[in-house]
């Protein structure tokens, strides 16, 4: 993994279009924060290594609904040692997927920081744990040109969860993703199929 210095330089119309979506989160109450975080330049896949080329850039691009500009986040599933998921409904105030069930971490990956790191630091921010496995899986490019790498991360047996303030309740879901619950949205049947296979 490699970062470059120079900062990515957006086209005016998507400076104007992330202020519009800064602006809506502000008059919702969502934090909206907006730094530089990472968006993906390059990468490459050798031998069953990936390689990122990571770039400093405007966070609040991830929230234009078509043109993200490869904005990087990161997703790490999370599995109990008897292959149970963890799924947390995210609160009605967060910038993403308010309402809605996810599985395991997300968030932005920060300027400098490695990706995996992040899945770490997420982790223990919105769970607690320290994962006794953790591996990336996959790279996905979303519609919306964000860009996802997808981790997933096992917990030692007896390990225990304490969700934080972005989630408002929490589950572990079976193991088989066939007997998840109607609030599993098709996307987290998606994930699971990828880091899964």
């Amino acid at each position: 993994m490699a970062w470059r210095e120079d900062p990515f330089d957006p086209p005016g119309e998507a400076i104007e279009a992330a202020d519009h979506a800064l602006a809506a989160l502000r008059r919702r109450g969502s934090p909206s924060y907006d730094g530089l975080a990472a968006r993906l330049a390059d990468f490459s896949a050798t031998d069953g290594r990936l390689s990122l080329v990571l770039q400093p850039a405007r966070w609040a691009l991830r929230l234009i609904p078509e043109g993200a500009a490869g904005s990087l986040s990161i997703l790490c599933t999370v599995r109990a040692a008897d292959g149970r998921w963890l799924a947390g409904r995210r609160a009605e105030w967060l910038a993403s997927w308010a309402g809605r069930w996810a599985l395991g971490a997300g968030g932005s990956v920060e300027v400098d920081e490695n990706p995996v790191a992040t899945m770490r630091r997420e982790l223990h921010e919105e769970w607690s744990v320290e994962p006794e496995r953790l591996r990336a899986e996959a790279l996905v490019l979303l519609p919306s040109g964000v860009v996802m790498l997808i981790g997933q991360a096992w917990l030692a047996a007896g390990a225990t969860v304490v969700p934080d303030h972005e989630h408002d309740e929490f589950a572990w879901w079976p193991a088989e993703p066939a007997h998840w619950p109607e609030a599993a949205h098709e996307a987290l049947h998606r994930t699971a199929a990828l880091v899964s296979g």
